[in-house]
């Protein structure tokens, strides 16, 4: 018998994953904040683009009563899971599927996480998305788990396995996958979200993809600084990246490459953007405090800008970065 599957949050890997599992024959329920998404939800299914919808309950999250026995798959943005820990009576079927690092959730002793590498782009208004870049999910323990533990999270890859709109790749330790995501997120967010573009744009303005760069570099050095182990999840290893980076010529080659599968796709900071709270602390904020004493004046900078806009609920624009530059030059630090 399939174990009971509650997905929080109906974003663009949320609904995926919800969609999978369903697909698959799973007992799967969404639960969700939006109440436009809910009912059209309950009135036309979960929808995935070139795909039939499903049908599965919806929950309005004020009304969800989380079973203590079924997987939870967290969704959300990290600032919302201060609110989704305080329902669950229990963590031990918790797998967060999340970008960025929440302090108050790492602090809990759940066994396992996902780390998704392709690209989900979701309505506002209703659970309706489309992968708009291909990817793995990377399932695995993000402490030593237990043979039940393992068992639970073999079953659920089988099931996520079935599904047409992404691979799944169970591994032994996620937390490589999720700093090496870190680094990527951290470079591409802060940015591409501030400016209002695509993320290929961050490949073809030459100020952005000097930060872009820029940031990749120095989040690279912080994460090894700090002893942690990455992992490739995409076509390179975050340290062959780092070489490419450091070699004249060979970054504009590879940025042509590139670019083609970046139009249309965007970062899950850009709606958050100039609206309300980003997980700009779960990203570079991370970093920051990862870093200490050791100079990380982009990665300060990036948290400087998004926290400005955010305060005066400035919309998205180019100049941003004109903004950031002049920032980091006040402060004597080049860009």
């Amino acid at each position: 018998m399939k174990p009971q599957v509650h997905v929080v949050g109906a974003g663009g890997i949320g609904i995926a994953l919800a969609w999978s599992l369903a697909h698959a024959g799973w007992d799967v329920t969404l639960v969700e904040r939006n109440p436009a998404k809910l009912a059209a939800g309950r009135a036309d299914g979960l929808g995935v683009a070139g795909r039939l919808s499903v049908k599965l309950p919806f929950v309005a999250f004020t009304d969800w009563r989380p079973p203590a026995d079924a997987i939870i798959l967290l969704c959300t943005k990290t600032y919302d899971n201060p609110a989704v820990l305080a329902r669950l009576a229990t963590l031990r079927h918790l797998v967060p599927v999340q970008n960025g690092y929440d302090a108050p959730l790492d602090s809990h002793d759940f066994a396992a996480e996902g780390i998704a590498s392709f690209v989900s782009e979701c309505d506002r208004e209703r659970p309706f998305t489309r992968i708009t870049r291909p990817g793995r999910l990377h399932l695995g323990a993000r402490r030593p788990a237990t043979a039940e533990e393992r068992d639970e999270l073999r079953a659920l890859a089988e099931g996520l396995r079935q599904s047409v709109l992404f691979e799944v790749e169970l591994v032994e330790d996620v937390r490589p996958f999720k700093a090496a995501k870190l680094m990527y997120n951290a470079a591409i967010s802060p940015l591409a979200a501030a400016a209002g573009v695509d993320n290929a744009a961050l490949l073809t303005d030459s100020l952005a993809k000097r930060l872009f760069f820029g940031l990749l570099l120095e989040n690279h050095a912080i994460l090894r600084r700090a002893g942690l182990a990455l992992a490739k999840i995409g076509p390179f290893h975050p340290d062959t990246v780092v070489r490419i980076l450091r070699t004249p010529g060979l970054p504009t080659l590879m940025a042509n490459f590139f670019r083609p599968s970046l139009r249309g796709t965007y970062c899950s900071m850009a709606p958050d953007v100039g609206h309300g709270e980003t997980e700009i602390e779960a990203y570079n904020g991370h970093l920051v405090r990862l870093a200490g004493n050791f100079p990380c004046p982009l990665n300060r900078a990036a948290v400087r800008m998004i926290e400005r806009i955010t305060q005066e609920r400035s919309p998205p624009r180019r100049s941003h970065l004109d903004d950031m530059v002049a920032d980091l030059a006040g402060r004597g630090s080049p860009a």
